[in-house]
């Protein structure tokens, strides 16, 4: 275990925020906002806190109860389809008694004076939620993976063009932890020597899922929890499980980006330090279940050809045994990034990093002059303090379209013949008619909020 380290378990409110912003990004990070100047006892004054609203409160919407601990910020509107999500969510310590805008359709929340929202829903709902935010002015947390269809990671690009003055917190929460940032900076600073193979691996998906149609429950909107995405008959494992969005193909791709957003953006923290972008070819095979609700690939092995000639395999957990390297100490988990150099090795994951040898692991204390980006304080708390000017995001949305992105392109190689190109300067897939038709997913109307001309409330 020595070369192994684990985890153990004024102004105007809106003014002074975007004022904040702006000094920041002209005096170059880090800008410090003392708390004093904004409130009294280490709490920020109310009318300077950040507004917070959680567009979903299921399972990923307990990141509120991480908000309300924070003495800057305010949690002020609570949005779900289902309305039962909200009443149990409220009963946590840290919002227990205290008033929310409570309500079945976000966008009623986007007319509001709230500053940010956090997106926790079904990924179908990530990108449509994500730009009728940005276009009402909100700052945006949106959990991965990023869209069902590259057309919509591609949309994405709006709001980084259209609306810089916004902090997008993309919710691959790996890169505030303790395990990811000093392992790419090792990397990155050349301590492993010439990075020669890099493998990455995510749990897989499950088949099954049983249709047992029911009566929609009261409280419960089915059309708005359905979106853009097909109308099909209520049952519980399609909209009450948390399988269901996991694993059904119209809200979600499966695991290969569900969980492999993970993995794979740890890799794409590198790739973007390195100049790489999105692989140009990818070839891939993998397992989808023919019967029960299920329908995402839940099996996969894949291998990512860059353009510098760098070939990186992506393959779910079990795929992978057959391609890690025999190294001296390295213990796989269920999931990881590691790259072999030619003076070592380093591996990541959510709560271990690992590496060739102790000494190697102790230069992560000084890895040397190229730095990323550090997340004090964990993935929300830097949300925050990018929307303050004191930080910047750690993981910026370009960087999640890149990632989602090369996810897609492994999914559509295995449904379209087992391979397909990517051309980068006309950012689509080249030489397959199936794999090209799959980057676009029909949206229900009125919900093709793709068009720019979609705005909230319309």
């Amino acid at each position: 275990m020595d070369n192994q380290i684990k985890s153990k378990a004024g102004m105007k409110r809106r003014q002074f925020l975007k004022t904040s912003l702006g000094t920041a990004g002209l005096l170059g990070f880090p800008t410090i906002i003392p708390a004093t100047a904004l409130g009294k006892g280490g709490k920020s004054a109310p009318s300077e806190r950040v507004r917070i609203g959680m567009i979903a409160c299921g399972n990923r919407g307990r990141v509120a109860y991480e908000y309300a601990q924070m003495p800057d910020v305010e949690v002020v509107a609570l949005a779900d389809a289902n309305l039962a999500k909200i009443s149990q969510l409220k009963k946590h310590r840290t919002l227990s008694g205290k008033t929310f805008q409570e309500t079945d359709d976000f966008r009623t929340m986007l007319q509001d004076d709230i500053d940010a929202v956090h997106i926790s829903t079904a990924d179908h709902w990530h990108v449509p939620s994500m730009l009728l935010a940005a276009r009402a002015g909100k700052h945006v947390y949106v959990e991965k993976p990023l869209g069902v269809s590259i057309e919509q990671c591609l949309a994405c690009n709006e709001v980084v063009k259209e609306h810089p003055e916004l902090q997008v917190q993309y919710g691959t929460q790996n890169r505030s932890t303790a395990y990811v940032r000093p392992i790419m900076e090792l990397v990155l600073n050349g301590h492993i020597g010439e990075v020669k193979q890099v493998y990455v691996w995510a749990p897989r998906g499950k088949a099954g899922g049983v249709h047992v149609p029911k009566p929609v429950p009261a409280g419960f909107n089915l059309d708005m929890w359905y979106g853009p995405a097909p109308v099909k008959p209520f049952s519980d494992d399609r909209c009450l499980k948390k399988t269901g969005i996991y694993y059904i193909y119209d809200y979600a791709i499966g695991f290969i980006a569900g969980w492999g957003a993970h993995p794979m953006d740890q890799l794409q923290w590198w790739l973007d330090e390195t100049g790489m972008d999105i692989p140009e070819k990818v070839k891939a095979s993998g397992v989808i279940p023919t019967t029960g609700l299920h329908d995402t690939v839940t099996e996969w092995d894949a291998e990512l050809s860059y353009s510098n000639g760098m070939q990186i395999r992506f393959s779910d957990d079990k795929a992978i045994q057959k391609y890690l390297p025999k190294l001296d100490g390295f213990r796989p988990q269920s999931h990881g990034t590691l790259f072999v150099g030619s003076e070592g090795w380093v591996c990541c994951s959510r709560n271990r990093f690992q590496a060739s040898s102790r000494e190697l692991l102790d230069k992560r204390k000084d890895p040397g002059e190229k730095c990323l980006v550090h997340s004090k304080g964990g993935h929300a708390r830097n949300f925050i303090d990018a929307i303050q000017g004191r930080n910047q995001t750690v993981t910026n949305l370009s960087s999640a379209i890149r990632s989602d992105i090369a996810c897609h392109l492994v999914d559509l190689a295995i449904r379209n013949g087992g391979q397909v190109e990517w051309d980068g300067k006309k950012q689509t897939v080249v030489g397959n008619e199936t794999a090209i038709a799959g980057m676009h997913r029909s949206m229900r109307k009125p919900w093709n909020v793709l068009d720019p001309k979609y705005a909230p409330g319309k």
